[in-house]
């Protein structure tokens, strides 16, 4: 296999492309170091986020199409929230189209003269104008585009965005093969400031599988383990939903703004709730054997006629916690009619539930009145939940696109900081406690998958400050070259360290292979360089006073070990990404 990453470069504004052969394989791996990089090399740390010079990376991994789960692809960009560097990951048919593209990376530079479509293909790159398309939901732009590019279907990948990413807006993600997303941090207003309505992925090449028994052998391996042991066996039966019950029961589990942790109304919601009453079918990703996809669904009836509407809904834990517990909706119906409807107009729906929690607290209060909000909002209240999502994703009123730049951009108008759920963006549904809240809130991504923050919550009750960062430190490496391969991190058992050695050596990437300690430190510096570079300073992000007040597994929050948390954490990001320290 070649050292050299081969990068498709499209500059919509010039209507050309280029290839690029960049031999740095041993140094980045691929995925979130690869998109580091062409960040480094591409984007600007002096102009915003919508300029029409910043970049729109997509990026796989070096076993991207080789073993199973290296199935998702990195989507980097400047984020419309915080105006920094970020990553968002996904899914879908994404990874395996764009290595049967012949293309470890995709860059798109300026910005479409019209609303357009880029469909690429190893042969091909085409701008469409789809103009007409403005204002469409995801579901009918991707039927649209199925439609107007119908060729190798079987490994074609699809990404849209909804009305939220045509208008800007910061919670605003991008559907992939309509089941699977770049979710978070705005991915999709990124996509909308190049006028771009959707990219259309055509694997139309075909790829060498790697000669020798030593190929075979490694990936029979992985695959049992995938496959014939209980590593995987949570994702498949009832997925991350499982999750909930669990939370609930350890009071962990956010509900109704964060106002509590637990809930025996968790028995109406839970896991088995959902695969019991909606479960349609499961999913899965191209490349995954697994299929943690959960399609749920609902039917609405004819009046006229008598007939049902049959609607799909993908589910997982996130969503339902964000459309369910958070908002106080407890028939899983109806936690699927509203994911539905946020899905409709591309927002990413753990951002949207927990701004629309805030804003139902801030209406209680009467900080904010319903002329503002329009959907007379309470806690439970199904239909104005999905009025709402309407009014968000199409920022409808200045409330609405105030909210959509974020909670905390609403709270600078109105009030209602302290009970603003966000922890560097809307939180995750975690409140196992101090080391999480801080976790999500200084971590790369705002992510609850940076780190392992809310799994070690549950083993370590001690309040040490030292040893609960260095496992933050020490946890972030391995889970950065799972996303340089790019793995999902599902996956985190199946693929240790010396795993991905005999699996890189096998396709024939035997110094990467060698070397993968040092690489996964490298990575991890340059993206924290890159992000540093870009505006992130830990002592800007400010923890909301609902994270102190609440009682979590932890007990009542201890206010003084979260500040020594957060501050110790963000000192030694800090040092990781001084722009002296060295990044090989």
């Amino acid at each position: 296999m070649t050292d050299c990453f081969r990068v498709l470069a499209v500059d919509l504004a010039a209507g050309k492309s280029r290839i690029e052969l960049i031999d740095e394989r041993s140094r980045v791996a691929g995925g979130s170091g690869l998109a580091a990089l062409l960040f480094s090399r591409y984007g600007y740390t002096d102009v915003a986020w919508n300029h029409p010079s910043q970049p729109f990376i997509l990026a796989v991994g070096p076993l991207t199409g080789y073993f199973p789960l290296m199935s998702k692809t990195i989507c980097a960009f400047r984020s419309p929230y915080h105006d920094q560097y970020t990553e968002s990951h996904g899914g879908g048919r994404s990874a395996l189209s764009l290595f049967f593209a012949g293309y470890d990376a995709l860059v798109v530079t300026g910005r479409a003269k019209e609303l357009s479509c880029l469909s690429i293909g190893s042969r091909h790159i085409l701008i469409e104008d789809v103009s007409f398309m403005k204002g469409y939901g995801t579901a009918m732009t991707g039927k649209l585009l199925r439609r107007m590019f119908s060729k190798s279907s079987g490994h074609r990948s699809i990404l849209r965005i909804g009305p939220a990413g045509e208008i800007g807006s910061a919670m605003a993600c991008i559907n992939i093969d309509s089941y699977r997303h770049f979710g978070r941090l705005g991915g999709g207003a990124a996509l909308g400031a190049k006028n771009l309505k959707g990219i259309i992925i055509n694997g139309d090449s075909s790829r060498r599988l790697p000669d020798g028994r030593e190929y075979r052998n490694i990936y029979d391996k992985v695959y049992q383990r995938v496959t014939s042991t209980d590593m995987m066996r949570k994702y498949y039966h009832l997925g991350t939903a499982v999750n909930l019950q669990g939370l609930n029961d350890i009071k962990a589990l956010p509900w109704r703004n964060l106002q509590t942790t637990s809930d025996p109304e968790v028995s109406k919601i839970n896991g088995d709730v959902f695969a019991d009453q909606t479960l349609l079918r499961n999913a899965a990703c191209s490349g995954c054997p697994v299929g943690c996809i959960h399609l749920g669904f609902f039917r609405d009836k004819f009046k006229e006629d008598a007939r049902y509407l049959y609607h799909q809904v993908p589910y997982d834990y996130e969503p339902i916690f964000a459309a369910g517990t958070m908002l106080g909706v407890t028939n899983c119906y109806d936690v699927l009619r509203i994911l539905e409807d946020f899905e409709r107009v591309g927002l990413d729906a753990m951002s949207a539930g927990v701004a629309l929690a805030w804003a139902t607290e801030a209406l209680e209060r009467g900080l904010i009145s319903v002329r503002e909000t329009v959907a007379s909002l309470k806690f439970g209240n199904v239909s104005a939940y999905q009025e709402a999502a309407g009014y968000l994703g199409t920022g409808y009123n200045e409330f609405y696109r105030l909210l959509g730049g974020g909670t905390l951009k609403a709270v600078s108008v109105y009030g209602g900081e302290d009970f603003a759920c966000v922890l560097g963006q809307e939180m995750a549904g975690y409140a196992t406690g101090s080391l999480y809240f801080v976790a999500q809130s200084l971590g790369f991504r705002h992510s609850h998958l940076d780190t392992g923050a809310y799994s070690y919550e549950q083993k370590h009750h001690e309040k040490d400050v030292e040893k609960a960062v260095d496992f933050l430190i020490d946890d972030e490496p391995g889970r950065v070259l799972l996303t340089s391969m790019v793995a999902c991190l599902f996956a985190r058992s199946v693929y240790d360290t010396e795993t991905l050695a005999q699996c890189l050596s096998a396709a024939g990437f035997e110094t990467l292979a060698g070397s993968l300690e040092e690489t996964a430190e490298r990575i991890r510096r340059l993206r924290w360089q890159v992000r540093i570079a870009t505006g992130f300073k830990p002592d800007d992000v400010e923890i909301p006073k609902r994270f102190y007040s609440v009682a979590t597994l932890q007990g009542p929050v201890d206010a003084p070990y979260l500040d020594r948390l957060k501050a110790e954490y963000g000192r030694r990001i800090m040092v990781l990404g001084r722009p002296d320290t060295p990044s090989d």
